[in-house]
């Protein structure tokens, strides 16, 4: 995974009014931490960090203003629940070499067979990885599988140097049967069933009325 290079400013100021100002100037607020060293509190420009954070367990190169570097990785991103902008960043230093445990991205390739439905069950699995070299997903073929297969994480092709950081018997696909609109429909009358609810009956068609003409 290349390195994102992004400069940053020192920041002195704190609170929710100075956050206000920095995201005023198209700014993030933003922390780094790690190996034991002293929080170093940063503001990051937005359309750049924004960029960067689009590619998930993106690895950055944070060069502060005072000449100091850092190589960091995307610890927590909070971003507006609303207007979706990134409100703050936590950044983990990290060092070459160094092994981190990180989620990556399940992707599915192929068909399975015809009437089957596919349940993926874990659409990231954490790993361990080089700081330099974090996959950025694992792909999974469900080509040809028929009603009950499964696969599970020790069954993975892991790029080389990435090993898994979950039980391997974790469950990850899995290939049912398709649902019959019988069944669905069997299924929806249960769950209302055991939740209280009483469907209404269909009214009867109202009685046509009969015309009595007097002639």
């Amino acid at each position: 995974m290349a390195e994102v290079k992004i400069h940053a400013e020192s920041r002195t100021e704190f609170g929710k009014g100075a956050a206000r100002r920095i995201r005023r100037d198209n700014k993030v607020p933003a922390v780094l931490y790690g190996h034991g060293s002293d929080p170093v509190h940063i503001t990051l420009p937005g359309h750049d960090t924004m960029l960067a954070l689009k590619t998930a367990n993106a690895l950055l190169l944070i060069e502060v203003e005072d000449g100091e570097s850092h190589l960091a990785l995307p610890k927590q991103v909070q971003r507006d629940p609303i207007k979706g902008f990134i409100e703050h960043v936590d950044l983990v230093i990290v060092r070459r070499g160094e092994k981190v445990q990180v989620d990556i991205a399940v992707h599915l390739e192929g068909e399975a067979v015809s009437d089957t439905l596919v349940v993926l069950e874990a659409q990231s699995i954490l790993v361990e990885a080089e700081a330099t070299h974090i996959p950025d997903g694992v792909t999974v073929s469900i080509e040809g599988l028929e009603v009950g297969a499964q696969i599970h994480a020790s069954d993975l092709t892991l790029p080389t140097g990435t090993t898994l950081a979950i039980e391997p018997d974790t469950l990850i696909v899995n290939i049912t049967a398709q649902q019959t609109a019988e069944q669905a429909e069997a299924e929806l009358a249960e769950a209302e069933a055991e939740a209280g609810i009483e469907r209404a009956e269909p009214e009867a068609a109202a009685e046509e009325p009969v015309a009595a003409a007097a002639e």
